[in-house]
């Protein structure tokens, strides 16, 4: 680990805290899962799914094509335990469901 930098007296502001002086908390690694649905399907589908670099790419690509991305730490928690090509176990029907329902309200207005 580098030592730490210097604090720049034309910024007085220390890098290991924010502008209000407080210590900057590290973020928690980003996490991403992409899925799929089409009319006949049995259950939405994980395509794909990662953390950190791999997550920002999901999401960096999903935006690139217009792809609504919804933020949800506890159903992007369940949904990472899930294999890839897999489908979404009954017990997440519901919250999929909602989300799919919401997304297509969405869609609908546009």
């Amino acid at each position: 680990m580098p030592p730490p930098r210097p604090v720049d007296p034309d910024n007085p502001i220390d890098p290991s805290t924010g502008p209000s002086g407080q210590p900057v908390k590290p973020t928690p690694m980003q996490h991403a899962v992409a899925l799929s649905y089409h009319s006949g399907m049995t259950a939405p589908t994980v395509v794909a799914k990662g953390k950190g670099l791999v997550a920002e790419e999901i999401i960096r690509r999903a935006q690139e094509h217009g792809i609504y991305v919804h933020e949800s730490a506890e159903l992007v928690a369940m949904l990472m335990q899930l294999d890839l090509d897999g489908r979404i176990p009954p017990e997440l029907y519901i919250a999929v469901a909602e989300l799919l329902a919401w997304l297509y309200r969405l869609e609908s207005k546009n």
